[in-house]
């Protein structure tokens, strides 16, 4: 099983709805992010620094899964990779993951989303959705995206291959 770490409030929304609706006591539960390398194939100048800060994350997210499941394994892995959900797929395939847990972002409004959209398509040509969207289409094992509904409202809105934004209000 494995908590993709994304963004703090993301990553951390997507480990607690993992640990109170999918983990149970033997499993192992690995807390993932990606250290992205420069367009070259190389570290950038700030990878150490990143990286550092992404250990630290890691490391806190350990701790919530510690505390509130202690009869649970918890991994750190720190993977590289140009892009994130290429190498999130990779680093779940190799391990044998069995589900795939991914925080993510709340969705813009639609005025701003259409014009993120249109000055993106000229940077990203070809690629549709973000980190979350990306996995969940080519990873081989049950993937789903999780974020919090709102602070007022509760529960989480889950997306999978079959279901988008499915509301669970638990």
């Amino acid at each position: 099983m494995v908590a993709g770490a994304g963004s703090r409030a993301e990553a951390k929304a997507a480990l607690e709805w993992a640990l109170s609706h999918a983990v149970q006591g033997g499993d192992t539960v690995v807390l993932l992010d990606v250290l992205k390398l420069s367009k070259h194939g190389n570290h950038s100048p700030r990878a150490t620094t990143v990286g550092s800060r992404g250990f630290k994350h890691l490391r806190a997210l350990r701790s919530i899964c510690q505390t509130r499941r202690p009869e649970v394994k918890v991994e750190i892995s720190l993977v590289e990779g140009k892009e994130r959900g290429p190498a999130i797929v990779e680093e779940a395939r190799k391990r044998g993951i069995s589900l795939l847990v991914l925080g993510q972002k709340k969705k813009r409004a639609a005025t701003w989303q259409l014009l993120l959209m249109m000055w993106a398509s000229k940077l990203m040509r070809g690629r549709s959705g973000g980190v979350a969207e990306y996995c969940i289409q080519n990873a081989s094992c049950m993937t789903l995206a999780v974020r919090r509904k709102g602070r007022n409202s509760g529960g989480y809105l889950i997306t999978s291959r079959r279901h988008k934004d499915f509301w669970l209000l638990a």
